[in-house]
């Protein structure tokens, strides 16, 4: 179960990366999100219409807060180009682990800033002889 300051992320896939820098910067810009980023390049294979379609697409992803992802996941909808985008908001079991957690829910907050960069410590780096 979540809280309302829980990190969540926001899954979802545009035509072009360009496409998604656009709608990723409005909802930066508008608190919705402390962070975007682009996966540029990615090949999907889905089902439209009862068809198989093939197709390059960019990857968005959103880090928001669990009191945030409604009205973001709601935004992308109402922007996105796709007639049916897939927007996915996922829970972030690992957010307890990123250093500047606190920083990225600032960033959503008036007047704060947060650099879109997080250190994640992986579970095994405690253990001797781990990489």
């Amino acid at each position: 179960m979540t809280n309302g300051t829980d990190v969540v992320m926001i899954y979802t896939t545009f035509a072009t990366a360009a496409d998604a820098a656009g709608l990723g910067r409005r909802l930066v810009e508008e608190r919705l999100a402390a962070c975007v980023n682009i996966l540029p390049a990615m090949h999907s294979i889905y089902s439209w219409k009862g068809e198989v379609e093939e197709g390059d697409e960019a990857v968005m992803l959103v880090k928001t807060t669990a009191a945030r992802a409604a009205a973001a996941a709601g935004r992308i909808e109402e922007l996105h180009p796709y007639e049916t985008p897939a927007v996915l908001v996922l829970p972030s079991p690992a957010a307890a682990r990123l250093s500047r957690l606190d920083r990225g829910r600032d960033a959503l907050t008036p007047g704060r800033h947060f650099a879109c960069r997080a250190t994640f410590t992986p579970a095994y780096a405690s253990k001797p002889g781990a990489r």
